[in-house]
């Protein structure tokens, strides 16, 4: 996969512009502020309501949390602050970033606030498959890197005899698929970061110091794979993950200059 300005471009589109925060925010549910306390209360219990809006002369002003309502709505209301607020067509990224210091965000829909979104909310299809599309983009700079450095199938001697063996058997079956894949497309995630871990040069390309580093993101990585294909808690099990790679997309997109986008996964 060569990474052409075209192809970043398009790369940059699909992961800030195709995903936004409209697509996983709820409706945020409000009720006026006249009502009464305990009704409220019983309702937000029946529903599962941890949060809700609050109105006031029909305009949403703010929100009251379950665990405050107690003797009156007007009590309760808390006033949205400008650091809870996010416009409904943030970028993921932006979103999961912003997300690690609140745990749920105000969206403003036609300048008012009209939905709501959660942590929880990144587990829903949108998130998964923008995410798991970074997990294949790093996997496909991997494949690159190999290619591009170890020529003539050179790798192979970062590698056991068992894991060859692995492989080839997986490119016999793919050819006789009629797949037009090479021995390389055939190593399993794990194989291709033992190369890089193993591989000084290639090593270097990145932004790890040690083989040992290179396996230890590669491991974090590779368990956000696996939760994402099994459909696991990934808020639970690999929030750090996430936020590392929504912090890093400019490079996971483009690579660290000079290195003609080859390098840094």
């Amino acid at each position: 996969m060569n990474l052409n300005t075209s192809t970043v471009q398009s790369l940059r589109r699909v992961f800030q512009q195709a995903f936004v925060v409209y697509d996983i925010a709820e409706p945020l549910i409000s009720f006026d502020d006249t009502c009464q306390a305990k009704e409220l209360r019983a309702h937000m219990e029946s529903k599962r309501f941890e949060v809700v809006g609050i109105r006031h002369e029909g305009r949403v002003v703010g929100y009251a949390e379950l665990r405050d309502l107690k003797d009156s709505v007007t009590d309760a209301i808390k006033r949205f602050d400008d650091s809870q607020v996010i416009l409904e067509s943030m970028p993921l990224a932006d979103l999961i970033l912003k997300l690690r210091n609140h745990q749920r965000l105000f969206v403003s829909i036609l300048g008012q606030v009209g939905g709501i979104v959660s942590r929880t909310d990144l587990q829903k299809p949108p998130v998964r498959m923008w995410l798991f599309g970074i997990v294949t983009l790093i996997e496909m700079r991997f494949t690159r890197m190999i290619e591009r450095h170890c020529l003539d199938e050179s790798w192979k001697e970062y590698l056991s005899a068992g894991r060859i063996k692995k492989s080839e058997e997986l490119l016999a079956e793919r050819i006789r698929r009629n797949q037009d894949l090479g021995l390389l497309d055939c190593l399993q995630f794990s194989d291709k970061v033992q190369v890089i871990a193993r591989n000084e040069k290639l090593r270097n390309l990145t932004r790890f110091e040690s083989r040992r580093k290179v396996e230890e993101a590669a491991k974090v990585i590779e368990k956000l794979r696996n939760n994402l294909a099994h459909s696991q808690d990934i808020i639970v099990n690999d929030w750090e993950a996430i936020v590392a790679l929504a912090e890093r997309l400019d490079i996971v997109l483009e690579g660290p200059p000079g290195l003609d986008n080859e390098g840094e996964p």
